[in-house]
C-alpha cells in the first residue's frame, strides 16, 4: 500500500510564537485556560479561515509541519546574529517545541480536522529570524 498526500495547505501565523499554557486552578477547584492561550488559539484560526475560507476538513490522517521562527534577542552581537539567520545557532529558550504545536494543533480543531487525533506525523522545527512567525503547512495522507 502506498500513500499519496494531495498538496499541502500552507498558512502563515505573523508575530512572535506562543506555547500553550497550562491551565488555571483557582482555590474553589474550578479549572480555566489563560487568556493569552484563549487569544492566541482564536488567532492561529484567524489566520487558517483567511487563506482557507470554506476548506473542508481532513477527514483521514493528516500530517503537519510547523516551522517556528523566534525573534532575535536585541543584545546579540552581529557574528552571533549572522549564525542565527542562517541557522547555525538555533533557539534552546521557551516557549517548548510540544507547546508551539500543542496550541495551532488544538487551535485547528474542527477548522482543518475532525480531531488532533488525525495527526499521525508532525514535524516542529525552531529558528531564529527578523520576522518572528509559525510557519504551517497541513496535508491529509490518502491510500493510493
Amino acid at each position: 500500500m502506498s500513500l499519496k498526500s494531495d498538496c499541502p495547505r500552507m498558512f502563515t501565523i505573523p508575530g512572535k510564537p506562543m506555547g500553550k499554557q497550562r491551565p488555571r486552578v483557582l482555590r474553589n477547584g474550578i479549572s480555566y485556560t489563560p487568556k493569552e492561550t484563549v487569544n492566541y488559539e482564536v488567532f492561529v484560526k484567524g489566520c487558517y479561515c483567511e487563506k482557507y475560507p470554506g476548506a473542508e476538513l481532513f477527514k483521514g490522517p493528516v500530517r503537519m509541519t510547523i516551522l517556528v521562527y523566534m525573534p532575535i534577542p536585541k543584545s546579540t552581537s552581529k557574528k552571533k546574529r549572522k549564525a542565527m539567520l542562517v541557522g547555525k545557532i538555533r533557539p534552546t529558550k521557551k516557549p517548548d517545541w510540544d507547546n508551539v504545536g500543542k496550541i495551532i494543533t488544538d487551535a485547528l480543531n474542527g477548522i482543518a480536522y475532525d480531531d488532533d487525533k488525525q495527526i499521525v506525523n508532525c514535524l516542529v522545527g525552531k529558528y531564529y529570524s527578523d520576522t518572528p512567525r509559525v510557519c504551517v503547512e497541513i496535508w491529509e495522507i490518502r491510500e493510493e
